[in-house]
């Protein structure tokens, strides 16, 4: 790794770099001072163009994401895998890292894949090498922001945490065949003090968001679930949401949701693409104001029972820069030698949110806190003002 200096600039490899999340990554971290960046892909006019809309120079290496070898790695200092989805990923990059002593993170949101992360851990310290996952809006980002909410806190009682991009954002297949892989299927989760089996985009209900409105909100399966409950140890619940700001295309996926639930269908995933087509004719509806929410409810150090909300608010289709926050944060600490010792974790309590404040204003993304004592058992994550 360099040094301080910036004498050897840090190699960074984007995997998926002409992607939604990759091409965003690519257009922050190019600016970084001591890094070179090389943008990877399948195709290889995809990647011209999207290293042509960078700021600073940058590279760009054909490479299929499945079929890449440790020689293909050797030259970099990190691999960001940016591709996904992880909810079917198999763990061919995170080994041809490990072989090439490369650093690996990782956006990734399949629970299963970030649950069985730990088995990476055994390799990766006997390689010197560091593999961190779940680099992104959630739980990187997540948990910094609860870290200071709840900081002094001597009890946690619900943590509920919500993700609603406006409708004009840029989506990509992989994401789309994200949310279908669990949509009508049982989602553990945390719920009045246990463990509940719930269905994939149900509990549909709507979030009063401050400074953005009604939106709908759908329960999700992700890693934050299991997360939340393993660090905060929440006594009552731990949930995660997620809303489409077109009422009929939310609603019309909950519907859709009974196919899988009622056994009609065994996945709603082989329709990513068609419904990934509907979605993109209806981009002139809507808007581009998008938002994060992260609410907590519990007991302080003197013991009052507090309720607080932030609210991360992202205009102007700024939504799909958060979830690449994290590593460029991350690719910061790499250049300044500010390294986690070798392992494999997830990315949780590694970045303090001091990291993300000055990318926030960098890119006009605003964090705003609530805060109220809470009146009775039944004051729970109701409206609330600033």
């Amino acid at each position: 790794m360099p040094d301080p200096g910036y004498g050897a600039p840090l190699k960074v490899l984007i995997i998926g770099g002409s992607g939604v999340f990759g091409s965003r990554l690519a257009k922050i971290a190019v600016r970084e001072t001591g890094v070179a960046l090389t943008l990877a892909g399948r195709r290889k006019d995809a990647l011209k163009q999207a290293v042509a809309g960078l700021e600073n120079p940058a590279e760009y290496l054909v490479l299929d994401r499945d079929r890449l070898v440790r020689a293909d790695l050797v030259p970099f200092d990190i691999v960001v895998d940016a591709a996904g989805p992880f909810q079917a990923s198999h763990n061919n990059v995170i080994n041809a890292a490990l072989a090439a002593g490369a650093a690996y993170i990782d956006l990734a949101d399949g629970r299963e894949f970030v649950a069985e992360f730990s088995r990476f851990d055994a390799r990766a310290k006997e390689a010197g090498v560091l593999l961190i996952t779940g680099a992104s809006s959630i739980p990187a980002l997540s948990h910094a922001i609860i870290d200071r909410m709840v900081e002094g806190w001597r009890e946690i009682e619900a943590i509920c945490i919500g993700i609603y991009p406006g409708n004009r954002a840029p989506r990509g297949r992989s994401v789309v065949e994200a949310i279908l892989s669990y949509v009508g299927k049982p989602v553990r989760v945390f719920r009045d003090g246990g463990w509940k089996a719930m269905r994939g985009w149900g509990l549909t209900h709507q979030e009063d968001i401050p400074g953005v409105g009604k939106r709908w909100a759908s329960i999700c399966d992700t890693p934050e679930q299991d997360l939340l409950v393993s660090r905060y140890h929440p006594t009552r619940s731990a949930e995660f949401f997620a809303g489409l700001e077109l009422g009929f295309l939310h609603l019309g996926l909950a519907g859709l949701s009974q196919l899988v639930r009622f056994n009609l269908l065994p996945s709603l995933r082989p329709f990513s693409a068609p419904m990934l087509w509907i979605a993109q004719r209806l981009l002139a509806f809507g808007s581009d104001r998008g938002a994060m929410t992260v609410q907590v409810e519990g007991c302080n150090a003197r013991g009052r029972r507090l309720y607080k909300q932030a609210v991360l608010h992202a205009n102007a289709n700024r939504g799909p820069n958060v979830p690449v926050l994290a590593v460029v944060a991350l690719i910061r600490r790499f250049r300044d030698s500010d390294i986690p010792e070798p392992g494999a974790r997830v990315c949780s309590g590694i970045l303090d949110l001091a990291e993300f404040e000055d990318l926030f204003a960098e890119l006009g993304i605003n964090l705003e806190f609530y805060e109220r004592a809470i009146q009775s058992d039944v004051d729970y994550f109701s409206p609330l003002t600033q």
